[in-house]
């Protein structure tokens, strides 16, 4: 009889075990939240104050109501959310499903290294501000299409469009004394997207200005010997062009503290028409001593030599920034 009671007594125990610790371990897995995107526009790209403007779409399934995600929605990186339109169902099964129109102005770093033909990465991420990884985890819904691929984003191509679930960690308790360990987990909705651009166009209209001058520079070589003082002139003028040249596309670009393509473009304008003061100098002197055909020669000479290392080290640098 005392067997039957010990065996009776350990069954009990192990279910009640069993039933607490499937309790906690139901306790420890956190709600799902199916989340989907499509991006409607991408505009007003402004590299100066390093931001843009995102509209699109933002679907969400979950089953807990305390998430309010139109309440509890945060998006890091946004200078500004408005919400056009919001509208909330529940499924048979009991799932709450949320579907809204956002528009943000979102920052960003631009890389400008090789500007105008940059690659650029655009990040949008969502998290819930008042769950973390314990409650909440976003699950990506990657069916259909992210994005409207004709009038997303004009003037770019979308290489590709990542979304992915990925949790975010902050180096803080934000105010939690009983944590060991100041730091908070958050689950995270991200989408990424690659953006690049046929920017020849772009490029001419950007540098034209510093390439006449450089001509305007090399124009002097051609010019005859009694005219020396046209060189010099011509020489300075084009200096001023090219330094107005770069201030206008500077004027558009965020500070760098890296050497852009635009910066060594135009560095190496302004040295190649330093050479060229230099050469018209030291014509000037073989003709102070009746030298005048060696200084013709040595125009001639000089000129033609310039104006191929410039062109060719002009195509190098665009190239190596085109494939970079």
């Amino acid at each position: 009889m005392s067997t039957l009671f010990r065996s009776f007594i350990l069954i009990v125990f192990f279910s009640l075990f069993a039933n607490f610790t499937h309790g906690q371990d139901q306790k420890a897995v956190p709600d799902t939240v199916r989340a989907g995107i499509y991006i409607n526009s991408i505009h007003n790209i402004d590299f100066k104050n390093k931001e843009y403007t995102a509209s699109f779409w933002l679907w969400l399934k979950y089953k807990n109501p305390a998430f309010d995600f139109y309440n509890n929605l945060e998006i890091p990186m946004a200078k500004s959310v408005e919400k056009s339109f919001f509208t909330v169902d529940t499924l048979d099964d009991g799932t709450i499903y949320m579907l809204m129109k956002l528009q943000c102005v979102m920052k960003d770093s631009w890389k400008i290294d090789n500007f105008p033909f940059d690659e650029q990465k655009l990040r949008i991420s969502f998290e819930n501000s008042q769950f973390d990884t314990k409650a909440l985890v976003f699950k990506v819904d990657t069916l259909g299409d992210h994005f409207d691929k004709r009038f997303a984003l004009r003037g770019w191509n979308i290489d590709s469009c990542i979304l992915e679930s990925r949790n975010k960690i902050y180096e803080t308790g934000f105010g939690d004394e009983s944590l060991s360990k100041p730091k908070a987990e958050y689950s995270a909705f991200r989408v990424r997207l690659s953006i690049t651009r046929s920017a020849s166009g772009l490029f001419w209209k950007m540098f034209l200005g510093m390439y006449i001058g450089f001509l305007i520079a090399i124009v002097c070589f051609f010019i005859h010997t009694d005219g020396i003082d046209s060189r010099f002139s011509l020489a300075v003028g084009a200096v001023f062009a090219v330094i107005g040249n770069k201030y206008i596309i500077d004027s558009s670009l965020p500070e760098s503290t890296s050497f852009t393509l635009v910066d060594m473009l135009h560095g190496l304008t302004l040295l190649f028409i330093l050479g060229t003061i230099g050469a018209n100098a030291y014509s000037l002197t073989l003709i102070k001593k009746d030298k005048l055909q060696k200084a013709n020669r040595f125009d001639h000479t000089v000129g033609k030599f310039m104006l191929a290392l410039y062109v060719l080290l002009n195509i190098y640098f665009i190239w190596r920034a085109n494939n970079a």
